[in-house]
């Protein structure tokens, strides 16, 4: 393994177990227009969801490892499973800053909320997790949190339906079954996947309701670091952006031009050494 670049002009890499993790992306690129990026979808072994912690641990540590070999300066956790459980380990094994994508989101929740009631959706394992509810309980113990799990958002948002009758129609179901009764003025989109969805979503919870974008709160969080740790890139120069999978790309760059916004230069296919 090459040696951990530390300097300004090093990237960030990212990590998610497959196509999610771009809404994070597309985040940092918009908020850290100057950084280079490497980015990892753990596509041969998604979901993480329905893994053990210890699997997703051993997982998120093989993940770290080879984008280490990019000499990457800090590590973007952009899945919440492996945000809810591995954080800890790779913290303690790496030599550079991790940020996950669940305390950002959470605080960002926290600050929103004018009533102290919040909501947080996502998949079921991040939800069984109680990872969120519990961020949101160290920021701020007076919050009211509810949760409930979404899991066919995650195959609307790969398939492209985001609008229309049916993505509204699910969206109803999940979301107007109580989950805002007793007056949520906050939803966490506690899921990758979830910004996509993001104008449905508001339109069923109405406009009275505000949307945290995980996202967003993470490309933010990510970027107080560097400036604090002095690793923010401050003069232009080339911006490179590497894409990895552990399954045959076709896929990967079909869905993740969604997801990102914008047609993805290639992928490399690698092989992970999960011990």
């Amino acid at each position: 393994m090459r040696p951990v670049g530390h300097g300004r002009t090093s990237a960030i890499g990212v990590f998610d177990s497959g196509v999610g993790g771009l809404t994070v992306l597309k985040a940092l690129m918009e908020r850290l227009p100057l950084e280079s990026t490497v980015y990892l979808g753990d596509t041969a072994r998604v979901p993480y969801g329905t893994k053990s912690g210890e699997v997703v641990t051993r997982y998120s540590i093989a993940n770290a490892e080879a984008l280490l070999e990019y000499e990457i300066k800090a590590l973007v956790v952009a899945c919440n499973t492996a945000s809810a459980v591995a954080l800890p380990a790779l913290e303690a094994k790496l030599p550079i800053p991790v940020v996950g994508v669940i305390i950002p989101g959470a605080q960002a929740a926290a600050a929103a909320t004018k009533n102290g009631k919040v909501a947080v959706i996502g998949t079921p394992g991040t939800i069984a997790s109680g990872a969120y509810q519990s961020a949101l309980q160290a920021t701020n113990p007076q919050l009211e949190v509810h949760t409930r799990a979404c899991p066919l958002f995650v195959p609307l948002a790969e398939e492209g339906w985001i609008d229309g009758a049916v993505p509204q129609l699910v969206a109803e179901k999940y979301l107007g079954d109580g989950l805002l009764d007793g007056g949520v003025d906050t939803l966490v989109l506690g899921c990758t996947h979830y910004p996509l969805l993001a104008p449905i979503i508001q339109k069923v919870v109405g406009n009275s309701v505000t949307l945290v974008d995980s996202a967003k709160a993470t490309a933010e969080r990510v970027a107080t670091v560097l400036r604090e740790r002095e690793l923010t890139r401050l003069e232009r120069g080339t911006v490179e952006r590497h894409y990895l999978v552990t399954d045959t790309p076709n896929r990967f760059l079909e869905v993740g031009a969604r997801f990102l916004g914008r047609p993805l230069s290639g992928a490399r296919q690698i092989d992970l050494h999960v011990r």
